[in-house]
């Protein structure tokens, strides 16, 4: 009788089979899980569904207040610098009135 699956097929399957999965570990480890270790090692923010490795801002990078300075904080601090510019526009326009009322009346005089 001549069989199909003798002791040294079924050894060289099972190698085989053994073969391709350590390698398909392998590979997942390096195309799936390094490349996120490696951007959270270099301090990053992994994004396993894109692949992308992000990098980390500071809130302070966009609004463009300091660390530790409150919304409020920094929102009071903008009014008050309104407010100062307001005043010295004010002052400026009170100026020019003034100066251009005293020229009406130096023509005036004339």
């Amino acid at each position: 009788m001549h069989r199909l699956l003798t002791m040294k097929r079924l050894s060289v399957l099972f190698l085989a089979t053994f073969a391709v999965l350590v390698g398909g570990v392998f590979a997942y480890q390096s195309l799936v899980v390094a490349p996120g270790e490696r951007c959270e090692a270099d301090g990053g923010w992994w994004d396993p569904e894109r692949g992308i490795c992000g990098t980390p801002i500071s809130i302070a990078e966009i609004t463009g207040r300091p660390n530790g300075q409150s919304r409020a904080e920094a929102s009071d601090a903008k009014n008050r610098e309104l407010i100062e510019l307001e005043d010295r526009l004010d002052a400026a326009r009170a100026a020019r009135d003034a100066e251009v009322e005293r020229q009406r009346e130096a023509l005036a005089g004339r």
